[in-house]
């Protein structure tokens, strides 16, 4: 698997990146679904095998414990330097408000925090989860800054927010001779194309890396748009939110997915996957796997390459819709 560069960025990461938000343990934090340490540790072995070497999760992912347990799996599987870890800080810890937000306050005891469950002494991508509002941006790119010039964090990014919030931000940045950011990590998918808009063309001026999360759009574009029969679908509220209707283009979609896989002979989510790979913003999807066939796909999905017919008509049934935050 090839290693890319994050826009124009100094960072490599692997072309598929293994998103950790599966792993955790259930009864903490908001994921009951999430895996358990032993059940999480041969995902990590079988990404690192098939040189997958980026590794994305998030301070409340299982309320700390996916950090734990990745960082304890790649201490035990890697070394240190032949890997990326990012992570992500915004969102409340253990219930607590106060641990929330991008203050300089919360920024400088989570980013101590994180790297204490991760067991390193340094993330290669440190990323605000959400836009906070109540703090600000000035004082978030700041403290941000501080977090790469102390060599807790080599790069910064942001996620899931409007355009011209990450112009502002990379606006304060550059004024004030801080660390800019280097990766927009958003929801990019199929049946959820919003940011090609705005986002997009910004990143692509501006040498900003894109990493998707959630391009199979939680599962739903790897079966039957309506089908409901994965034990996920009654637990994962995210999903729920996100792709609990049934708009006839998303059924649209997913048949063209479901043709395009017949006739390839190759599964849906591997066209799903080579969808979003062969955009020219994106750097590289980030994957979530609870299934050793969810990883199998997302390997195998490096060497699909869509032909010009096969993309418009992946393309031509959507419809616009709110951007998903």
């Amino acid at each position: 698997m090839r290693r890319v560069a994050m826009g124009d960025s100094d960072l490599q990461v692997s072309e598929i990146i293994l998103g950790c938000m599966s792993y955790g343990d259930p009864a903490r934090g908001t994921h009951p679904w999430s895996l358990p340490e032993d059940d999480s540790r041969p995902y990590v072995r079988r990404a690192l095998e098939a040189g997958i070497t980026t590794f994305d999760t998030a301070n409340m992912y299982s309320d700390g414990s996916s950090e734990e347990i990745l960082g304890r799996a790649l201490a035990d599987l890697a070394r240190r330097e032949d890997v990326e870890i990012a992570t992500k800080v915004f969102f409340p810890m253990g219930g607590d408000p106060s641990t929330g937000g991008l203050s300089a306050a919360a920024i400088a005891q989570q980013i101590d925090d994180s790297l204490r469950r991760l067991g390193t002494d340094y993330v290669d991508l440190y990323q605000i989860h959400r836009w906070d509002p109540d703090v600000p941006i000035e004082e978030t790119m700041e403290a941000l800054d501080r977090v790469v010039q102390s060599g807790k964090a080599r790069f910064i990014g942001a996620s899931s927010m409007w355009a011209w919030q990450l112009a502002q931000a990379q606006h304060a940045a550059d004024l004030n001779g801080w660390t800019p950011f280097v990766s927009m990590q958003d929801q990019y998918n199929l049946v959820q194309r919003e940011d090609e808009r705005e986002m997009h063309p910004f990143c692509l001026d501006e040498g900003i890396g894109v990493i998707p999360w959630s391009p199979l759009a939680r599962g739903r574009l790897t079966r039957d748009w309506d089908d409901q029969s994965t034990a996920r679908s009654g637990s994962d509220h995210v999903m729920e939110k996100f792709y609990g209707h049934t708009d006839e283009s998303d059924r649209a979609i997913a048949g063209a997915v479901a043709s395009i896989a017949d006739a390839r002979g190759v599964s849906r989510a591997q066209v799903a996957l080579a969808w979003v790979r062969q955009q020219d913003v994106v750097t590289a999807p980030i994957v979530g796997a609870t299934k050793p066939l969810h990883l199998d796909d997302a390997i195998a999905s490096v060497d699909l390459v869509l032909d010009d017919a096969e993309l418009a008509s992946l393309e031509e049934p959507y419809v616009p819709r709110r951007p998903g935050f």
